[in-house]
């Protein structure tokens, strides 16, 4: 595999009920091979208009679990596809049974939609745990973590030309997370709250107690809630913010 820049930009750093005005999970990355989205949450669409990504010329989604937040933007997305005439295939890959998932939201939001044959291939990818696949240039290895979302919900480990970036998705602490960060480049870790502990989430004290474990080169943390956005100044990890940009 060969080594070269990978731009990542976070089009979306909020949590589902956009705290801070920010925009729903969605973070794009482009290499001399590729583009592709971790993660699509409903108001995706507009962050890519908003920061100037174009749509079209994505080749591949990579969704660590079906909530709204995360895969929601799918629906308008292959809509806009459409409409725009793309062309070009799209693949989207994900917790089993994505598929369907996707197709109920379509056939929710605009009925009939599922069912109007696209002019561009639509391939749906289900991963399973700890099992590398290779997708387009990508490696993607899922870990399952814990954030029941009606399918299995995972943290994304990404390899793409040489860069490796490792993502939590949403969850409580566990030691996949440890698996996940190994390495990378970069780490990208929900903090939900700064030290309230809940369930199925994770918060910033939590995350920097597991710190040392990681043995990442980088962490940046998303999905903040008003809570941990408002302590966010002087703490010693770094937040994502809607736009940021970032070369690995």
């Amino acid at each position: 595999m060969g080594m070269g820049k990978v731009e990542v930009q976070f089009l979306g750093s909020g949590d589902a009920f956009g705290s801070g005005g920010r925009f729903q999970t969605c973070i794009y990355a482009s290499s001399e091979t590729t583009r592709f989205l971790i993660d699509c949450g409903a108001s995706s669409l507009i962050a890519m208009k908003r920061f100037g990504v174009d749509p079209s010329k994505i080749d591949i989604i990579l969704l660590s679990h079906l909530h709204g937040d995360h895969f929601g933007g799918i629906p308008f997305f292959i809509l806009d596809a459409q409409f725009r005439r793309r062309t070009q295939s799209l693949i989207v890959a994900g917790p089993p049974g994505l598929e369907s998932r996707v197709y109920d939201a379509m056939e929710v939001l605009f009925p009939g939609s599922s069912r109007v044959q696209q002019k561009f291939a639509i391939e749906f990818i289900e991963l399973n745990d700890k099992n590398k696949t290779t997708i387009g240039s990508l490696t993607v290895t899922p870990h399952c973590v814990i954030h029941p979302s009606g399918n299995q919900p995972y943290a994304l480990r990404i390899e793409c030309d040489g860069k490796i970036i490792g993502y939590s998705g949403d969850t409580e602490w566990t030691d996949e997370l440890l698996e996940v960060g190994r390495g990378a480049d970069l780490f990208i870790c929900e903090a939900y709250f700064f030290e309230k502990k809940i369930k199925y989430h994770l918060d910033y004290k939590t995350m920097a107690d597991h710190r040392s474990q990681i043995e990442c080169h980088r962490i940046i943390l998303i999905h903040m809630s008003e809570d941990m956005l408002q302590r966010l100044q002087g703490l010693d990890i770094e937040g994502a913010e809607d736009g940021k940009r970032i070369l690995l």
